[in-house]
């Protein structure tokens, strides 16, 4: 048996670097750091599958397919070589089935490499059952924009290393938090759910924490996916697939419970300022140069009319303050914060003006855009600092 398949050198490249993403760096089985490449005779189509076990992607694209076939290819040496193969032009894959030996030629010269059956080559999760979903890749992007910047990075803390993401008839929510920070955004979802028996009322919620890894990438497949197509999702037994046009993305979801976020946030504020946001941005950007010496504390000072001392003192290397414009109707009051956590809060607000609203220097403040179309929070603990 002989696979033989020619394709472009383009196409073939990009669905690797795509696929790739998925394959484990430390795989705990050979096969695990190869790529499944599977060629169909009859609809002249070649997909291409990363797995790790938790995230897998799968490609397909258009080739002239001789003969049907399917093997395991090394990721690494596979994306190296067909990345320095002359651009736009024709690579035929000849396979020879029973000594797994992979010739790769090119209009110049060619390679042989050898693979590993692809029998060995772990399925993809299929969920059969379950919840399936229709979401509006933009209302998806925008909620996950909006969060994702917030999730931990610490795996020992397994839950908020995650987004975590309600979808219900009307709209999705998104929320991330590290215990620091926490972001959350509400937008409306056009695209309805389709199986209207499995969501029972209006009430009724999936609620789902997926891995930032695996968002990363989803977040590649959503935005490549036209605004017009609704993007499917399949959720069952804590593992989820997205399905677009000619890409499937599956990830193992973080299991438990997480934190109930709402009721961290207060419901009222005693005190409320203004800043326009791209005004405070540059401050705090000037600011963090001496605040990232050393604790990344930036505080703002409110006591001059229409002006805030926003400063950041770094012992022993220097200081660094400066005044923005800001409005508010109270007499005085003192805040301090990390000042990278101010900025990436600040950055995915799209609003002209940014509304900060505290009580206490020693309670959680949020920060709201003034034209708050998606319902975007963003909860940021103060930082205390010892006058």
């Amino acid at each position: 048996m002989q696979m033989e398949i020619i394709c472009n050198q383009n196409e073939f490249n990009y669905a690797i670097q795509l696929v790739s993403k998925a394959v484990a760096t430390r795989p705990t089985h050979p096969i695990l750091a190869n790529l499944l490449l599977t060629a169909d005779q009859g609809t002249n189509k070649v997909s291409l599958t990363g797995f790790d076990l938790n995230l897998g992607i799968q490609t397909s694209f258009d080739a002239t397919v001789n003969k049907s076939g399917a093997i395991t290819i090394p990721s690494k040496l596979l994306s190296e070589i067909v990345n320095k193969l002359p651009s736009e032009t024709p690579v035929a894959i000849d396979v020879d089935e029973s000594s797994d030996n992979i010739s790769i030629k090119s209009d110049r010269g060619s390679f042989n490499l050898k693979g590993i059956p692809s029998e060995d080559f772990p399925n993809l999760p299929f969920v059969e059952s379950g919840t399936s979903l229709d979401i509006n890749p933009s209302s998806f992007l925008k909620a996950l924009k909006l969060t994702i910047f917030a999730s931990s990075s610490d795996e020992s803390k397994q839950l908020l290393t995650g987004v975590n993401f309600t979808f219900n008839l009307k709209n999705l929510e998104s929320a991330a938090t590290d215990g620091h920070r926490l972001a959350i955004v509400l937008v409306g979802n056009k695209e309805n759910i389709e199986d209207k028996e499995e969501f029972l009322s209006e009430e009724d919620n999936l609620s789902v924490t997926i891995p930032t890894r695996s968002l990363r990438e989803i977040e590649k497949l959503v935005s490549l996916s036209s605004s017009e197509n609704s993007i499917k999702l399949f959720y069952d037994k804590g593992q989820l697939v997205f399905i677009s046009s000619n890409q499937i993305i599956t990830t193992r979801t973080l299991e438990g419970s997480y934190p109930n976020y709402s009721q961290l946030v207060p419901d009222t504020f005693s005190k409320l300022f203004i800043f326009d946001r791209k005004q405070l941005i540059e401050a705090l950007e000037r600011i963090a140069v001496l605040a990232d010496q050393q604790s990344s504390v930036v505080k703002i000072k409110l006591d001059k009319k229409e002006l805030a001392l926003v400063s950041a003192d770094a012992q022993d290397i220097g200081s660094a303050n400066e005044l923005v414009p800001v409005s508010f109707d109270f007499d005085k009051f003192d805040i301090a914060f990390n000042v990278r956590y101010l900025l990436e809060g600040l950055k995915v607000i799209s609003s002209k003006n940014v509304i900060f609203k505290c009580n206490q220097p020693t309670t959680p403040a949020v920060l709201v855009p003034e034209d708050n179309v998606d319902s975007f929070t963003y909860l940021v603990m103060p930082v205390q600092v010892r006058s």
